[in-house]
């Protein structure tokens, strides 16, 4: 009797969740024509939007965030408009790729008229709708954490980056999905269900800001915030084609976002995912320019700077991390942009990276992430009646995920410690011959591109600068080919993981996924990373 209880307390909790999204989604004018959707959908459903919405909310989310706030400075749109229009693109998105927790139709549209009634803007994001990953919360709106436990607890208190964003003259709109812990590399929970990759449905957009991603892919935004602590904003952004960074830890506050129980031993970032570069720019110039560390004293208090590059970037590829050889179409990215760089000799410098132990930085990070052996997301899910995801039993079924006394706990941080000085002295020690040290590391953002759901489990080329605290940049490069991205059968893999890894590959499968790479500069160098990633852009060919 107890556990049919708490089945029907669970399923209420579920159903309340679920009611609050489907209303707030119904509440859209006018409505769209979903009826008109094919049935079944394609595979690759990025061109249907097109199908279904108006000439002119076509044109209004097709700019990118800068064209956006230009066009409401010139009166070309107001705030309501470019609101409404994000809106019933970010609900078509949903039926789509179900990426969504709630949109806030009442509230947006307020917002966007008082901000049109002004007859100056109130700061450098006046009218932009920006989507927001469910965790960090929202005045006062639900922040389950794809928890089903927390849905009805307190969602009171400050959203640190929200209140940034709010006063510099944002637009809310949407909060998008994560999954459950906020620890998968995809996005599935059993509040929400699976959210799904627009380039191909079979495929996972990535996670845990992977509704985020997907809303983005589809345009129903152009400028999103999401979190990374193991890969969390790169990892989908590689995987739908956009743009995403992690700050170095300690630029944008994590104040009042809800996260996986578990100790600081590795501490996340927030931050920006778009669908331009301009839009990783304008995020972090705004957010940090707000001296946003008046408000949390977890913030160094270090403006937007800012930098001149070297005449000459001396960029290595790490073409793989000593552990999982990257498939196909990444090592194809990797090379694309090598080539692009070295027709600039006087320009760029290109030199390999040899990866410093990478194995013993995924030891000490998975030793780091649940130092509890994960009792407390154990407690959490039970107190909420729900059992784990694929993802989660994996995590719970890794031998590297082990209960520590206080005293291991000790350890693992003199050996994280001990690591990242390490690593330090081996960057700097590639100016030992010419006083130049390596100024990024260009590395996949994953040994593949977005994979089938379930089976995205290896975190380490993201989680590594995690680890090390280095901010990241991740930029589409290209989509699978099967032609050009033939699975090499003479391939004999290096271990379990390898093996794993390379039997995952079908070209067909990843047929039209995306693949980005990431740029990787040392700690703080946040801004030398964007005006990296812009001239490696520019040296691919693009503006």
């Amino acid at each position: 009797m107890a556990s049919q209880s708490t089945s029907l307390a669970t399923n209420a909790l579920i159903k309340k969740a679920l009611d609050l999204r489907d209303d707030s989604l119904s509440r859209i004018t006018p409505p769209l024509a979903l009826n008109h959707l094919p049935e079944p959908l394609p595979q690759n459903v990025r061109g249907i939007p097109n199908e279904i919405l108006e000439k002119e909310e076509i044109e209004i989310t097709s700019l990118e965030a800068n064209e956006i706030l230009n066009a409401i400075r010139t009166k070309k749109y107001s705030c309501v408009t470019v609101c409404k229009a994000f809106l019933r693109r970010a609900a078509l998105a949903q039926s789509l790729v179900n990426c969504i927790t709630e949109v806030l139709p009442e509230f947006a549209l307020e917002r966007a008229a008082y901000l049109d009634s002004l007859d100056e803007p109130v700061g450098p994001l006046h009218g932009l709708p920006i989507s927001i990953k469910e965790h960090h919360g929202m005045f006062g709106r639900m922040k389950t954490c794809g928890y089903v436990a927390y849905i009805d607890e307190d969602h009171s208190g400050v959203s640190a980056v929200n209140d940034v964003l709010w006063a510099a003259g944002a637009v809310f709109y949407a909060r998008t999905t994560m999954p459950q812990t906020g620890m998968h590399l995809e996005t599935s929970s059993n509040i929400y269900g699976v959210t799904l990759n627009p380039y191909n449905l079979s495929l996972t957009p990535g996670g845990s800001s992977g509704g985020e991603a997907a809303l983005l892919a589809l345009r129903g935004s152009v400028l999103g915030v999401g979190g990374d602590s193991g890969g969390s904003i790169r990892g989908p952004a590689a995987n739908v084609g956009i743009y995403g960074f992690k700050p170095t830890t300690g630029r944008v506050s994590r104040r009042g976002a809800r996260v996986a129980p578990g100790g600081d031993g590795i501490i996340g970032s927030h931050g920006p995912m778009t669908t331009s570069r301009s839009g990783l720019s304008l995020f972090m110039r705004t957010y940090c320019n707000s001296q946003p560390w008046n408000n949390d004293p977890a913030l160094v208090p270090l403006p937007w700077r800012e930098v001149k590059l070297p005449t000459k970037l001396k960029i290595a590829f790490l073409w793989n991390d000593g552990i999982v050889m990257p498939h196909p179409p990444v090592r194809r990215a990797l090379d694309d942009v090598a080539k692009a760089l070295r027709r600039h000799p006087d320009r760029f410098e290109v030199v390999d990276w040899v990866p410093l132990d990478h194995a013993k930085a995924d030891d000490i990070a998975m030793g780091l992430y649940f130092e509890d052996g994960c009792r407390a997301i154990k407690e959490v899910l039970k107190k909420g009646g729900e059992q784990p995801r694929p993802l989660t039993q994996w995590i719970f079924d890794n031998e590297r995920v082990k209960h520590k006394t206080i005293e291991e706990v000790w350890e693992f941080k003199a050996r994280r410690n001990e690591y990242r000085q390490q690593y330090n002295d081996y960057w700097l020690a590639t100016g030992d011959v010419d006083g130049h040290p390596v100024d990024a590391i260009i590395s996949p953002a994953a040994p593949g591109a977005a994979y089938p759901h379930n089976k995205a489990t290896y975190w380490l080329y993201t989680s590594q600068w995690n680890l090390l605290e280095y901010p990241g940049s991740s930029f589409p490069v290209t989509t699978v080919d099967p032609e050009l991205d033939v699975k090499d059968e003479s391939y004999v893999p290096k271990n379990s993981r390898d093996r794993e890894n390379y039997d995952l590959y079908d070209p067909i499968i990843f047929k039209d996924a995306t693949v980005g790479l990431q740029i990787i500069t040392r700690k703080f160098e946040d801004e030398k990373n964007l005006a990296i990633l812009e001239a490696v852009e520019i040296a691919m060919g693009r503006t």
